[in-house]
């Protein structure tokens, strides 16, 4: 997974652990994609402060994914809900009973909605 991507996604699990400075920065140069001179600018720092700020918060990050895997377990449980799915999918197939079949096709909507 490409790390800009990656860190991205960590900010979105772990963003409301960082500080409001850290959030407000990672937010500008992740979610709107500024450069450091203009996130240096808005927050009336110098770039490096904004890069350091940055880096810190990309090994905190980091460590905080370390310890609690919520990302590793997101994207373990979105794999398990698609596979469910396609097993659903082949018995459905199989089912000849119209309600069986529509429960089935229920049962996959509202799995659907939560990947």
């Amino acid at each position: 997974m490409e790390k800009r991507f990656e860190i991205s996604l960590l900010f979105d699990f772990y963003g409301e652990l960082l500080t409001e400075k850290q959030r407000d920065v990672m937010d500008l140069y992740f979610n709107n994609d500024l450069s450091l001179s203009e996130i240096a600018e808005i927050n009336n720092t110098s770039r490096q402060a904004t890069h350091d700020t940055i880096k810190t918060c990309e090994k905190v990050l980091l460590v905080y994914e370390e310890k609690l895997k919520l990302l590793n377990k997101d994207h373990k449980l979105k794999e398990t809900l698609k596979n469910i799915i396609l097993e659903l999918d082949n018995l459905q197939i199989d089912i000849k009973d119209e309600k069986m079949h529509q429960l089935i096709y229920d049962i996959k909507a509202q799995i659907s909605e939560n990947i």
